[in-house]
């Protein structure tokens, strides 16, 4: 970042997280739920992308998306929540400006992926549901891997136009940020500049990737319903269980970021809840939701304790 001209300009090398409490009682119990959380959140991830790796009975372009979206969550969670737990114990809760511009890029980069990817993963269902006979066809591994890497395309490209502008921002003196990570709109008012139209540049670019994905999500699923109504009634159900889950993982990430991003309450407490709830919450609830709620993921389950339990018995 270059010098600013002028007096009150000067050159920001780092900046002051606020985090989500200053009681110390509060942050020690909040260290121990989030660094649980966490935990959970890595291990749940890990244990399905192991699962679906490693069972053969899973190899179908479904769990391949399943897969992905373990790996996306694990990430997404991994961009704030270590700095978070460990700034509990933190009296100067700083981060760098490096690590700030860090954030910023691969926490959006990560989410707008994400979201793409829940669109590929409803297309993949929609293809499964009304037009079983062309699935396999329809989504091969080649075609898998494209839609795969073309959410993360499309995470860089929105990421990196935030960082673009943003990383050549003018700071002066204020460098508090009252949250537990770097959030673009947060870092947009530290600026010493009329943030007005940054602010609307910036809700159109996350209006664009995330109200884009969310209408191809609601249309893909409203084929998906019209079709599972015509069809027999023991596929309508396993098909409406699929999509239920899905449904339910695309609300609790979607809306939290809708209102931060899209269209802004401006309320601090709720902007830092609705944070929590799609860096944390949200890559905790996927497992428990596709494990729980899916017969062939609990099925492998099985097989894999087993097979472990069977190989410690030979050995």
């Amino acid at each position: 970042m270059s010098k600013m001209d002028g007096g009150n300009h000067s050159l920001v090398s780092e900046f002051v997280l606020l985090g989500l409490a200053h009681s110390q009682n509060i942050q020690a119990l909040l260290f121990m739920i989030f660094l649980m959380l966490y935990l959970l959140i890595v291990s749940g991830n890990i244990v399905i992308m192991v699962l679906i790796t490693t069972d053969p009975h899973l190899h179908s372009p479904m769990y391949f998306l399943l897969a992905n979206l373990s790996f996306v969550d694990m990430w997404l969670s991994s961009v704030t929540t270590p700095k978070m737990i460990t700034d509990f114990f933190r009296e100067n809760k700083t981060i760098s400006f490096s690590g700030c511009m860090s954030q910023v890029f691969f926490a959006h980069c990560i989410a707008a992926g994400e979201m793409v990817l829940l669109v590929v993963m409803a297309y993949d269902r929609y293809v499964a549901i009304c037009k079983p006979l062309h699935y396999f066809t329809i989504m091969n591994l080649k075609r898998c891997t494209g839609l795969v890497l073309t959410s993360w395309t499309i995470g860089f490209v929105h990421a990196l136009s935030h960082l673009v502008v943003i990383v050549e921002l003018p700071f002066c003196s204020a460098k508090e940020i009252d949250s537990f990570f770097c959030d673009m709109p947060l870092v947009i008012k530290l600026a010493c500049m009329d943030s007005h139209n940054l602010d609307i540049l910036m809700y159109a670019d996350c209006g664009v990737v995330g109200v884009t994905c969310f209408i191809l999500l609601l249309i893909s699923y409203t084929y998906i319903l019209i079709t599972v109504r015509r069809s027999s009634k023991a596929g309508a159900s396993k098909a409406l269980s699929t999509c239920t889950a899905h449904i339910t993982v695309v609300m609790i990430f979607f809306v939290p970021c809708i209102f931060i991003y899209v269209w802004p309450l401006n309320i601090t407490w709720l902007d830092k809840f609705l944070a929590v709830f799609y860096s944390v919450f949200t890559p905790l609830l996927n497992p428990a939701i596709y494990t729980l709620r899916n017969k062939e993921m609990k099925n492998a389950m099985r097989r894999f304790i087993n097979n472990h339990m069977d190989s410690q018995g030979k050995s």
